[in-house]
């Protein structure tokens, strides 16, 4: 088999915004978003690349939001693990449905629908080729669900982060206000906190600058792209040393 035609990577973590779960809508679950990222999923999963999931809630529930409006940010922010949860759920129903077996691990004990985390469980379930889907971000306030991403990779031992947005990649600006925006293909970790580029929080970018994850940013709603970063193509943006 030529190199072309085998995945680059075998460990990923695909990490989901909960915008990502609604659609073009603004807030709660799109049936066909959730589908089309499980279909997304299965594809790669179908390459014998294991791949683990962490999910946000933002489309339900951001705690920082609910702060603004008044509501105690600690409680807030377990508002919004618990969202997370939910978009979990949706997205094991979705995949499950196509044929793909899963588990969702929860930071937050819930044994009646979820697997506590334990980081040797889900490494398992991985090599038994099942989907594993982390729900209820860090088990903390105060965290995002970018540094459970990044806390994740780590433990498990990912290759790589894969963010999903609405992008193709990272800019030197916004690119829906300025036409002129040049997007990276590849740029390091001091060069994106240098410039600010809000990667992802600074709690999780830190992270994956310390332990050297690279982060691939790449646009998920457009077809077939999660196969094609995983298979090494150049999509999207690399962040590395």
């Amino acid at each position: 088999m030529t190199a072309n035609k085998s995945p680059k990577y075998s460990r990923v973590l695909l990490k989901l915004s909960g915008e990502a779960l609604g659609g073009k809508g603004r807030g709660n679950i799109c049936p066909e978003a959730v589908q089309d990222v499980a279909k997304q999923i299965r594809e790669v999963r179908e390459l014998d690349v294991q791949v683990v999931v962490v999910v946000g809630g933002g489309n339900i529930f951001r705690g920082l939001s609910g702060s603004e409006r008044g509501i105690e940010r600690a409680t807030g922010d377990y508002m919004g693990m618990l969202a997370t949860v939910i978009n979990a759920l949706a997205l094991q129903d979705a995949l499950e449905k196509i044929g793909a077996p899963t588990r969702v691990q929860s930071a937050i004990a819930m044994s009646q629908i979820a697997e506590p985390f334990i980081r040797r469980r889900a490494v398992r379930h991985l090599e038994k080729g099942r989907v594993v889907i982390f729900g209820g971000g860090t088990g903390n306030p105060y965290f995002s669900t970018d540094t459970a991403a990044a806390l994740r990779a780590n433990e498990i031992g990912a290759e790589v982060i894969l963010k999903a947005t609405k992008v193709d990649g990272i800019y030197d600006s916004d690119p829906q206000k300025n036409p002129r925006a040049k997007r990276f293909a590849q740029i390091s970790y001091l060069e994106a906190l240098q410039k600010q580029l809000k990667v992802m929080d600074s709690t999780a970018f830190s992270l994956c600058m310390d332990n050297h994850m690279p982060i691939i940013v790449f646009d998920m709603f457009k077809q077939h792209n999660l196969r094609r970063v995983v298979m090494g193509e150049k999509v999207g943006t690399l962040v590395t040393g």
